[in-house]
């Protein structure tokens, strides 16, 4: 019962609030724009019925944008995916809460084949499927006003994090700390195992992950040997 409690008790997030502030007046930049576009070209009551998905889409561009949930092509195949599911379930179990579940049940397991896993793509799915006059009444036509709000975010995301020093999207490092394989604690054979009996979806891509590992081992050979 103790580790259970703990673990309602909030991690450390490793940032400084200057880079809070950025994330957010970022977000808040991308939201505006995408809204302004969509409200100038598909109407009010369109873009009010997509900007919960924008906004969660927005949080991830923005202030966790290193993420493999918030590289480009994982909001663009997202999305898509998303509502072509949505439009489908709808023919099959019309306005329903089982559409729904469906919808994001099939969006879920698309998006991982299609390596392009993005939570708000699930959301774009039940606006779709909740909204009957504003968007599914649109049919194949929604996919304008949806692709517009995910791309005007990416673009905005592109052009503000870059401009504030934040690299996006996130790009490999050209070079770790290489260690000779014998002062290594790992090998890639022991990075895969372990992130086999892991199981669950981790929101860092391999390399990276072996890239930190490698640089913790390094700086833990330099305070050893001072």
């Amino acid at each position: 019962m103790k580790a259970l409690l703990r673990s309602f008790i909030p991690h450390s997030l490793n940032t400084h609030p200057a880079e809070w502030s950025r994330s957010a007046l970022g977000a808040c930049l991308g939201i505006f724009v995408s809204a302004l576009l969509s409200q100038q070209l598909f109407g009010l009551d369109v873009t009010l019925h997509l900007l919960g998905p924008i906004g969660a889409s927005a949080v991830l561009l923005f202030a966790v944008s290193s993420g493999a949930l918030a590289q480009p092509w994982s909001i663009i195949g997202s999305y898509l995916i998303s509502a072509l599911v949505a439009l489908s379930c709808i023919q099959l179990f019309g306005h329903t809460v089982t559409a729904a579940s469906v919808a994001v049940c099939s969006a879920i397991v698309i998006m991982c084949v299609c390596r392009c896993l993005h939570p708000p793509g699930a959301a774009v799915a039940i606006s779709i499927i909740t909204s009957k006059q504003e968007l599914a009444a649109l049919g194949l036509q929604v996919l304008w006003p949806v692709m517009l709000n995910a791309s005007a975010l990416l673009f905005t995301a592109l052009i503000y994090n870059n401009l504030t020093r934040m690299r996006y999207p996130h790009i490999q490092p050209p070079s770790a700390p290489v260690l000779p394989q014998t002062e290594r604690g790992f090998n890639s054979e022991d990075l895969d195992k372990a992130l086999d009996d892991v199981g669950t979806f981790i929101d860092v891509s391999r390399e990276d992950l072996e890239m930190i590992l490698l640089m913790a081992e390094a700086n833990a050979q330099q305070r050893n040997r001072a």
